[in-house]
């Protein structure tokens, strides 16, 4: 034997030792999200599928309860006015985020980041804040009622207006990445064939933006017809298939019956999550390497539409935060509106005092630490494995689920799955445990899309320099890959914290005395004719997560410097 076959021997038998470590970590790590994938997003459809059979004894029923559905004209009502308002606030907020962000994009009126910061702050706020300033402002005391001209706020006016503010900053977010890549090669071929500024609109700009479009109003879609809030503050009388799944349970123990509406409610966010990913794959890249970003230019008349637009919407939004701000400052409303903070003594109006708050602080901080560490290690598992590939394509697949299950539903599920007396499982229920495992679950798959976008932007090199070298890929992941994916982590920590604080739909079923979120105080506070302490909350909810927003805006910007100096090379 040579001495350099000798020689090759260790060295092969490292390379199979460093080979067979990493796929033992896979493994154990693939495994482990199989196991939280299977057990908190599978299972309790599974089981809320399965009480949709069953009657109220647990007896098999097959569709009699499907068909009791449908021919009750109360419960068929609900639907057909989920689907309106649907639609209604759907096409109001893509027409109103559209001007938004082609005014953010393609004008130079002044007061752009002003702009920018206004319009995505309902997004911090919980969807019950819209709905109790709206009842300040509109309600029957309120101070602008007579705007309506003897409508009543307390219906569907009231429901498309609060979904309105609360959805407006996602389709806005979307349309303004969608419109700020575009080619200005294409407007220089417009402008040199003497096509009008409207005629370029429909032609050049609108089609480059049309998947954004379609993408943002089905996100709309999907949030309006699966939320909880404001229905349930401001809906009064008028139904819709989240309040119905709300009453069937906790007003009627009619479990069976609130498992299909759950399943009703299901249907629509599926059809409108199957549009999306077929969007998403006809989507073309408009921008590569030759491309020319788009500069607007000055344009007195457009920019100064664009800035008196943008500013009616950003009154809109600040009269809408305000008067919230505002009426849990006012003493008791109407009749005494001296400012004080006794609205913000909750002990006086409810046992709980402040411990729903404090809960919610600490629900935030364990969904965004552990949420985080979950989805970003699953993603890289998935993304950057080199072994059990069909593994990873399942897993793949089942962690873009939760996005389509509205948070009715899934907490509903987690009823059927973690109440039962037969699941080993079932002490969870009731506890802080449950309420994080939840709201990671039901946020799971925008953190998980998150870094996958933040995995793909790895250089290649990366991966192919360790193996060569025979680095263990724990260590390059430790090493590289989670210094350069630092901003996006951040990210999304933020956005999981942000979420777990003003959430109500996925919890609501499932909190106990002691652990009562501030979000679903609002609610009993509000259903108690407590809106002034409900206001509070609310308003506490919404600095909070604008206080956590500001603070990521200002580390973002220090670990930039430290961590992403190589994307300027």
């Amino acid at each position: 034997m040579s001495h350099t076959q000798t020689r090759s021997k260790p060295r092969l038998h490292q390379i199979r030792n460093t080979f067979s470590r990493d796929n033992l970590i896979l493994a154990i790590v693939l495994g482990g999200v199989a196991i939280i994938l299977a057990l908190f997003v599978l299972a309790p459809l599974g089981a809320m599928l399965q009480k949709s059979v069953l009657d109220r004894d647990g007896n098999f029923v097959g569709l009699a309860n499907f068909a009791e559905y449908f021919t009750s004209p109360a419960l068929w009502l609900s639907l057909q006015n989920t689907l309106g308002i649907g639609f209604i606030v759907t096409l109001a907020v893509g027409l109103l985020a559209f001007g938004y962000a082609f005014a953010l994009t393609r004008s130079c009126m002044p007061f752009k980041g002003l702009f920018t910061v206004i319009g995505a702050a309902p997004i911090l706020a919980p969807s019950l804040l819209p709905a109790i300033s709206l009842i300040y402002l509109f309600g029957n005391q309120g101070i602008a009622k007579d705007w309506l001209m003897g409508y009543s706020i307390y219906g569907p006016i009231g429901i498309a207006l609060g979904l309105v503010f609360w959805t407006f900053p996602h389709a806005v977010m979307i349309l303004t990445t969608s419109l700020k890549t575009s080619d200005a090669r294409l407007y220089e071929a417009a402008r040199a064939l003497n096509t009008s500024p409207v005629k370029t609109f429909f032609i050049v700009t609108l089609p480059a933006a049309k998947y954004g479009l379609i993408s943002a109003l089905i996100v709309v879609f999907t949030l309006v017809v699966c939320d909880f809030g404001v229905p349930k503050v401001i809906g009064g009388q008028y139904n819709v298939l989240a309040t119905d799944i709300f009453k069937q349970v906790v007003g009627q123990q009619n479990f069976s019956m609130g498992a299909v509406t759950s399943v009703i409610l299901l249907l629509p966010a599926l059809l409108a999550f199957a549009a999306d990913r077929w969007v998403q794959k006809k989507q073309q890249g408009l921008f590569d390497s030759r491309s020319v970003a788009y500069t607007p230019s000055p344009h007195k008349i457009r920019d100064g539409l664009c800035f008196l637009f943008c500013a009616g919407i950003s009154v809109a939004i600040l009269a809408v935060i305000g008067m919230a701000v505002y009426g849990s400052l006012v003493t008791f409303w109407p009749w005494n509106l001296t400012l004080s903070l006794n609205n913000y003594n909750f002990a006086e109006f409810s046992t709980y005092g402040w411990a729903p708050y404090f809960n919610s602080i600490q629900l935030a901080s364990l969904v965004a630490v552990i949420g985080t560490v979950v989805i970003f290690i699953g993603a890289y598992c998935i993304e950057k494995g080199r072994s059990f590939g069909p593994l990873r394509s399942l897993l793949q697949m089942i962690a873009i689920v939760p996005m389509a299950v509205p948070g009715m539903v899934l907490g509903l599920g987690y009823i059927f799955f973690f109440n039962h007396h037969a699941n080993p499982m079932s002490v969870l229920y009731g506890t802080m445990t449950i309420l994080v495992i939840n709201t990671v679950i039901h946020y799971y798959t925008v953190g998980h899309m998150t870094a996958l976008t933040a995995l793909k932007q790895l250089p290649a090199e990366v991966e192919a320099i360790s193996a060569s070298i025979k680095m263990p890929q724990y260590k390059v992941f430790l090493k590289v890959t989670v210094p350069v994916c630092t901003p996006a982590i951040l990210e999304i920590a933020v956005y999981l914290f942000v979420n777990a604080m003003t959430t109500t739909s996925a919890i609501v079923f499932l909190y106990a005395t002691d652990t009562m979120p501030a979000s679903v105080s609002v609610l009993n506070m509000d259903d108690a004719g407590q809106t002034g302490p409900a206001a509070a909350m609310a308003v506490m909810i919404l600095l909070t997560a604008a206080g956590v927003k500001l603070a990521h805006v200002g580390a973002g910007r220090l670990i930039e410097r430290s961590t992403q100096a190589w994307r300027k090379r």
